[in-house]
């Protein structure tokens, strides 16, 4: 299994916008994150994790131009679904299933009620809403993929186990019979905001706790990340040896 990183940075990006910061200015590529976003390909089988308002640079900057077989939504913020739009290129031959729980999906079709009806005009994205519940099996290709009930701040959410892959996005807390249904993988995506608390989001320090109750040595990444956490260099260098911050672009090979 193959998972790059679309997209590791929070709902502003890294830089924001007017900010002259060490991070915001700085000349390393792995301080410029776009919105979240993952990508996983397994054989022929290619399921995108979030689609969010960077999605068409994120799909042009690694050059992917194979078919998508669905579209994994945590949740219905826009900086994990402002980029459904330009899913047009995916959905040309065969209608592309957006898989999220009822309340993201009702959301979602409130937003963007040209791209989920059944009467479409010719040229808009042809997607089908999937409402998914938390614990019960998607089978996409050669993937089985498991929702999570994640809790952002008070908002529940989906985070989702693929096969040996857990990955988390925008949590503070899950339940513990979640937590359970993540034992035994072999890498975790997990949030981490910055090292101050935030009401919505982990710090760095909830990522590594979280990361360790799975396992000692589990390989961790981290992602939504913001300008206030610092300077990737710096803040890798401070992290324990199984525990990496992610990058934008980064392309991981995890075994079965």
């Amino acid at each position: 299994m193959k998972l790059t990183f679309l997209g590791t940075g929070t709902s502003v990006g890294v830089p924001q916008i007017g900010c002259h910061c060490r991070v915001c200015t700085s000349s390393d590529p792995r301080d410029k994150r776009l919105r979240c976003s993952a990508l996983v390909e397994q054989g022929d089988t290619n399921l995108l994790i979030d689609c969010g308002p960077d999605f068409r640079e994120q799909m042009l900057r690694i050059g992917f131009e194979k078919p998508l077989d669905a579209v994994l939504i945590t949740h219905e913020h826009y900086d994990h679904v402002g980029g459904i739009d330009d899913l047009r290129p995916f959905s040309y031959l065969h209608n592309l299933p957006l898989y999220a729980d009822e309340y993201a999906i009702t959301h979602l079709r409130q937003r963007l009620p040209y791209c989920l009806v059944v009467n479409r005009y010719p040229g808009v994205p042809q997607l089908t809403a999937e409402v998914v519940e938390p614990h019960e099996t998607i089978h996409v290709g050669t993937l089985d993929v498991v929702p999570l009930r994640v809790i952002h701040g008070k908002l529940p959410i989906l985070g989702f186990r693929i096969g040996p892959l857990g990955y988390i996005t925008d949590m503070t807390t899950m339940p513990d019979e979640d937590f359970e249904l993540l034992k035994g993988i072999k890498l975790l995506v997990v949030n981490a905001l910055r090292h101050e608390p935030h009401p919505t989001h982990q710090t760095v320090a909830q990522a590594i706790e979280f990361s360790q109750r799975l396992g000692a040595d589990l390989p961790t990444y981290l992602i939504h990340m913001s300008h206030h956490l610092g300077l990737h260099a710096e803040e890798e260098a401070r992290l324990p040896e199984n525990i990496r911050l992610a990058y934008d672009g980064l392309e991981l090979h995890i075994e079965e």
